[in-house]
């Protein structure tokens, strides 16, 4: 769920909400004591078993949350399996992990382990990071209150710098999974790549849309 594609989409005016011209976060000077695993955001749930299937064209992408934990940078972060498929074919496996602020439920993205395939083998890395590791340091995924016009770093390494901007709080969003209201609506660039994409997140539910990818089933522990 990490990877930028970049992705036109057609977005009424009057949906976006979000106020411009904030600077970007990328200081968190969160207490790490309150970092773990322990926490809840209706928005990003991260209850081990929890699942989610998303599928456009020929491209399918399961994400799954494990009952899998690793301590980086002195936190012990959760491990979400991350498995995208093209035409049947394993493309990208991904361990992302992530760690919940209990005082705030914030969620902050702590690194990833990257395996990419082609014909059925490891042919790169690339795109791997950790929190602590070659300077890089931890960005937020999402807040546990999310506000229009917020914007801040998920990723802060050398080979990555991914960031978002939430637009809307208020969103209704119909994919093949369901209808959804009330869902936040965020713009996602780089600092390192061109383009941007859009991800919505449902609450109670997760992430129903990321770019063209729709959520076609879920489920929750």
């Amino acid at each position: 769920m990490r990877t930028i594609r970049v992705a036109v989409v057609l977005l009424a005016a009057s949906s976006l909400c979000a106020q411009t011209g904030a600077p970007w976060q990328s200081s968190y000077p969160v207490n790490r004591k309150t970092m773990g695993i322990q926490g809840s955001n209706a928005n990003f749930p991260l209850a081990p078993g929890n699942q989610w299937t998303y599928k456009h064209g020929n491209q399918f992408e399961v994400v799954t949350v494990l009952d899998r934990t690793k301590i980086i940078d002195g936190i012990q972060s959760r491990a979400v399996e991350d498995r995208e498929e093209t035409n049947g074919q394993l493309t990208e496996l991904t361990l992302d992990y992530y760690a919940i602020d209990q005082a705030t439920n914030d969620v902050y993205y702590m690194g990833e382990d990257v395996d990419e395939y082609k014909n059925g083998k490891v042919v790169s890395h690339e795109g791997g990071w950790l929190s602590g590791v070659n300077g890089a340091t931890f960005g937020m995924m999402l807040p546990g209150i999310p506000k229009a016009g917020q914007r801040f770093y998920q990723e802060q390494a050398p080979n990555a710098k991914d960031r978002i901007e939430i637009k809307s709080t208020t969103e209704k969003l119909t994919v093949p999974a369901g209808s959804f209201e009330h869902c936040i609506l965020v713009e996602e660039s780089s600092t390192l790549e061109k383009g941007v994409d859009h991800k919505w997140y449902a609450p109670g539910v997760g992430p129903v849309k990321d770019a063209e990818m729709d959520l076609v089933s879920y489920r929750k522990k």
